[in-house]
């Protein structure tokens, strides 16, 4: 028997028994749940946070409902039915005529909302606009807008929008996602890409009928989604938004088994610091044996272990390091990734950026440039189609002597290379927030979760970039704002352990690293998490979402 056939004979073992356990768990809530108050519910949006298995975020959104409705909080879901002629998970990038797999989905879905009440939403075809886009070119595909307009009543200028908008920006709202399935962010004018983005174009324009419908007869007060970057969620969001209603988006937290709440945007981690927050010892130190791991390459993010050893600089390295006057490390980003539309404030994208570096490396030949891929650039079954490795080839980048590519799956230590050198080149990786705690010189090429407060040097134009990155060439020494250090270590500890809500008494981690599993649990407890309460808090008090210091 084949390691895979194996591999997927457990993985149903395993699936049908954790959708067992969610079966008996969610009818247990069924009979303990109260009478739900009289007040508008809490809208829970499910399209794009899993497939046949239960996902991080799948199990997030159960449990966070659940807790709701334990306590009276009415709660309305909102759930895909073969709603979507192409959804993002379902795409097959190597075969455009693949259906997605909704049984399969549907059934899974059906399993969580056990015992209750569900808006299920349907594909319904529109003419009128498969015949607009038809032809259309992928330029125009993807700015393409479609007359939405408003209904009676809602024709004054709502909370983040100074007209009530006649048409719905579907281009906009479908490239993120696009973009991620597809593993690549400048998209190929072919046949497949166009027909991936015109279906897409038609299921949000669905997705927004629907969830209009919807809202009209729930009214809630509140809507609940996956990060909000995925179409049928970003429509799910427009369509909120433009009604006025508060929208919170959620992703997994930075620490294992851990979610992340927010009005803002959930891919680039909004965090509101108090100014007058000073973190305490015993503060400091859980953020030092925090980063004493990371710096050794022993942690997970988002369920993934990047680093399963990590090495230090060799003998060949610092042979060739010797032969230059300072050293001057480049980490990227994986360029699909859904930080990435945030990030792309400064340079068009982070290839445009590299291109000025690379530049400014051949005017500097005695300066070292290494140049880092990101590990996830080759996760299994993520790996990114447009990589630095490619950038690195098309331009012929290794060929300069002064310029080192270090490719993903290399276990080097940034650690190191970051504390031999002269400062440290970013787009919006994680690693500068840490380079900046470590007192190294940090330019910053792209919008990041920290740059929201002083922590790197952050020039608002190419222009400024590029005369920022000249003069900390050529200067003797640069000097680092001693805030820098202070602003980065506040919003980590804010970001693991204020941010990062606990789910661990009643998940684990599944097959693969990425779905969750249930554990046995009375659903009771859930009125004891702090991780619920903290929710709670949020969504019906207009809360942070941040865990209380004791409980962080």
């Amino acid at each position: 028997m084949s390691d895979f056939f194996r591999q997927n004979i457990q993985r149903r073992i395993v699936r049908h028994a954790n959708n067992a356990r969610i079966v008996l768990i969610a009818l247990r809530v069924l009979s303990l749940a109260p009478r739900p108050k009289d007040t508008r519910p809490i809208a829970f949006f499910k399209a794009s946070s899993g497939l046949d298995d239960l996902s991080w975020n799948s199990a997030f959104h159960l449990l966070t409902s659940w807790g709701l409705r334990l306590q009276g909080v009415p709660v309305a879901y909102f759930a895909c039915d073969h709603g979507m002629s192409r959804c993002v998970l379902g795409t097959n990038r190597d075969d455009p005529a693949q259906k997605p797999p909704c049984r399969s989905c549907v059934y899974q879905a059906k399993t969580l909302y056990t015992g209750t009440q569900v808006n299920w939403f349907n594909f319904e075809h529109n003419t009128e606009l498969e015949a607009a886009i038809k032809n259309m070119s992928l330029a125009e595909l993807m700015t393409f807008e479609w007359p939405f307009p408003a209904k009676p009543g809602l024709d004054t200028p709502l909370r983040g929008y100074s007209t009530l908008a006649a048409t719905i920006p579907l281009g906009a709202l479908v490239l993120p996602g696009l973009r991620w399935i597809l593993r690549r962010y400048n998209l190929i004018d072919d046949n497949a890409t166009k027909f991936f983005l015109r279906e897409y174009l038609i299921s949000a324009f669905n997705v927004a009928q629907n969830f209009e419908r919807f809202l009209d007869s729930v009214n809630p007060q509140t809507v609940v989604v996956f990060n909000g970057q995925f179409y049928p969620e970003a429509t799910a969001k427009w369509v909120a938004r433009r009604r006025g209603l508060r929208v919170i988006t959620h992703e997994v937290g930075l620490m294992p088994v851990t979610a992340f709440f927010t009005e803002g945007e959930a891919t680039i981690y909004p965090i509101d610091i108090p100014e007058n927050f000073e973190m305490n010892e015993a503060q400091n130190a859980k953020l030092d044996a925090y980063l004493e791991k990371r710096f050794q390459g022993n942690f997970m993010m988002a369920g993934i272990k990047f680093w399963p050893s990590m090495k230090g600089l060799d003998e060949v390295f610092l042979q060739k390091a010797a032969q230059f006057k300072q050293i001057v490390p480049v980490f990227t980003n994986v360029i699909f990734d859904t930080s990435q539309p945030h990030a792309n404030v400064v340079f068009t994208d982070m290839f445009a950026w590299l291109d000025l570096v690379l530049e400014t490396a051949k005017a500097h030949p005695e300066t070292l440039f290494i140049i880092r891929a990101h590990p996830d650039e080759t996760r299994l079954r993520k790996a990114s189609l447009e990589t630095v490795a490619g950038w690195v080839e098309s331009r012929r980048a290794a060929e300069q002597p002064n310029v080192i590519f270090v490719p993903p799956h290399e276990h080097l230590s940034s650690y190191e290379l970051i504390q031999r050198s002269k400062f440290v080149l970013i787009y919006n990786s994680t690693i500068g927030l840490e380079a900046s705690i470590m007192g190294a010189a940090v330019l910053c090429a792209g919008k990041a979760r920290f740059t929201q407060y002083p922590t790197v040097f952050f020039p608002p134009s190419v222009t400024e970039y590029a005369e920022t990155l000249e003069r900390f060439l050529t200067a003797e020494a640069i000097d680092v704002p001693a805030d820098f250090r202070r602003h980065a270590r506040r919003f980590l500890y804010y970001q693991l352990f204020r941010t990062s809500l606990p789910f661990g008494e009643f998940l684990e981690t599944g097959i693969r690293t990425t779905h969750a599993k249930l554990k046995w649990f009375d659903p009771r407890d859930l009125l004891k998490s702090p991780a619920i309460q903290t929710v709670t808090k949020g969504l019906l008090e207009n809360g942070e979402f941040l865990l209380d210091e004791k409980n962080s």
